[in-house]
């Protein structure tokens, strides 16, 4: 039995490095690749050493060809402005579904994460038409209003406002609060968790949303980092640039993947606390 359980942590490590070590190849090849000079492509590509004369020069080449501080700017304020009216309404929604108590609740809220199952590519047509009819076409404001609304995000905060104790909310109406001052000044501070959580996954998702966005916009002043690569890569996939394209790969995914360094234990904290698996 001892060297049985002395094994078991073992091949955990083992299947886990594995598996990390896969994960993390296509990084290490986009970062390798991203160094190297396109003159020394061709039959070097695929390898993921260092050449001798690796350098920066992929990155200054693609900054300069393509409009990446437009892109990032159209994609910062995208996920901010998104992020904002959502924080709103999945506040709202999650307590009234956690809290309140009204006539098909359970219904309502089981027909509201059917959004959940729903492809989103079967919703762009109308999604289109309504924008077009709005006047919202060719807009950032366009391309953030299919997502002001998350079913997602009001599961995740109704998941967390049931783990908080009602002696808080009892011991606020006692003290002559309204709801809504129970809300954002009680519920809302000990929900903080639930809130950062969600805001990871929103920022991540739009930030990587390619489909709407291109479908949504026209203009190359309205392009996000993700159309705006794709055009990119175009350009340079034509004339065999697979360092530049690497290089202008990494500048899309690298705010992503400091974020997710630097936050990682914030995010499965968070997720702990809500209760989500």
């Amino acid at each position: 039995m001892i060297a049985r359980r002395s094994q078991v942590p073992a091949a955990s490590v083992i299947l886990l490095a594995a598996a990390a070590a896969i994960w993390f190849m296509p990084f290490l090849w986009m970062l390798v690749a991203s160094l190297r000079p396109d003159a020394a492509g061709g039959a070097d590509i695929a390898s993921l050493w260092p050449s001798p004369r690796s350098g920066f020069g992929n990155f200054t080449e693609a900054w300069s060809s393509g409009s990446f501080p437009l892109w990032y700017l159209n994609t910062m304020l995208l996920c901010a402005g998104v992020l904002a009216v959502q924080l709103v309404t999945v506040t709202l929604a999650g307590y009234a579904f956690a809290r309140l108590d009204f006539p098909g609740r359970q219904a309502i809220f089981y027909l509201f994460l059917l959004q959940l199952m729903l492809v989103p590519p079967v919703l762009m047509v109308p999604n289109l038409v309504t924008l077009a009819g709005l006047g919202l076409y060719d807009t950032l404001v366009g391309v953030m209003a299919p997502y002001f609304a998350s079913a997602f995000g009001v599961f995740l905060m109704r998941q967390t406002f049931r783990t908080i104790p009602r002696d808080f909310e009892e011991a606020a109406l006692v003290d002559g609060a309204s709801r809504l001052q129970i809300l954002w000044r009680v519920l809302v501070p000990l929900a903080r968790p639930g809130l950062v959580a969600f805001s990871i996954v929103s920022v991540a998702a739009h930030w990587n949303e390619f489909l709407w966005p291109l479908l949504a916009v026209s203009s190359p002043s309205n392009q996000v980092l993700t159309v705006g690569l794709a055009s990119f890569t175009m350009g340079a996939e034509s004339a065999s640039q697979w360092g530049l394209i690497a290089a202008g790969t990494a500048l899309v995914a690298a705010p992503l993947l400091a974020a997710f360094v630097l936050f990682q234990r914030r995010f499965v904290s968070s997720f702990v606390f809500t209760g989500i698996k």
